[in-house]
């Protein structure tokens, strides 16, 4: 399952407007592990920032001045893009300023949900935790995500965020590590445990209750939405 997260920023809020996109910024996870593939470019709007995007992402118009346009790395941005499932923090902002951009180009083009999925990490949180604060920042501090260094918006840093909080979100990141060392430990710890008959250690079954199992079921069908049914486990 090869999934994009993804995030931009803007010359301003409204799309309507004729705001536009001056970055971009992809990382690829491939069976919910990162491969350390990315996509980043700043893009030259060719019209003013508002004030207040300035203050959040701090980019200006003469510091963009001498970077591509949009219709200039399009076909890049698509051939990274196409066929994955897009991972967005309030997908509906970036999908419409992305769509908006591809409508500009001669021609015209197709909207990038003809090309990709989308997965909403906004909606998603909303589910899981009902009237608490979602934002990214609020997201990292749940899941304990390290985002101190995010002084301001980056699409390629919040991207690479938004990435360890989804697979936190969706159940983290398996890591098997196997080593010489870890395995010379385990041995040694069995050779150093002292033998006990089976009649002396007493085993406790704490089995869940309904409310629990209620809620294991819940999580189980964030996940199989969230991965888009490839949760192997709900077919077997």
């Amino acid at each position: 399952m090869r999934q994009v997260v993804l995030d931009t920023e803007t010359t301003g809020l409204e799309v309507e407007r004729q705001h536009r996109v001056i970055e971009i910024g992809c990382v690829e996870l491939i069976n919910r592990r990162l491969t350390g593939r990315s996509f980043h470019r700043y893009l030259n709007p060719e019209r003013d920032i508002d004030e207040g995007a300035l203050e959040v992402h701090g980019l200006t118009r003469e510091q963009l001045a001498q970077e591509p346009t949009f219709a200039q790395i399009q076909a890049e941005f698509l051939d990274f893009v196409r066929d994955a499932e897009l991972v967005i923090h309030n997908a509906p902002f970036d999908i419409a300023f992305l769509n908006a951009e591809l409508v500009r180009l001669e021609g015209g083009a197709p909207p990038i949900t003809d090309l990709c999925k989308v997965l909403d990490t906004l909606a998603l949180a909303r589910q899981m935790h009902p009237g608490q604060r979602n934002n990214l920042d609020a997201l990292c501090k749940r899941y304990s995500v390290e985002n101190a260094h995010r002084e301001i918006h980056g699409a390629l840093l919040d991207a690479r965020i938004l990435a360890e909080v989804y697979l936190a979100m969706t159940g983290g990141q398996a890591k098997l590590i196997l080593s010489a060392e870890s395995d010379t430990a385990r041995g040694r710890a069995r050779l150093n445990t002292p033998n006990r008959s089976s009649d002396s250690v007493r085993i406790a079954v704490v089995r869940a209750n309904e409310e629990e199992m209620a809620a294991h079921e819940h999580a189980l069908a964030l996940l199989d939405k969230a991965s888009g049914g490839m949760t192997v486990w709900r077919r077997l």
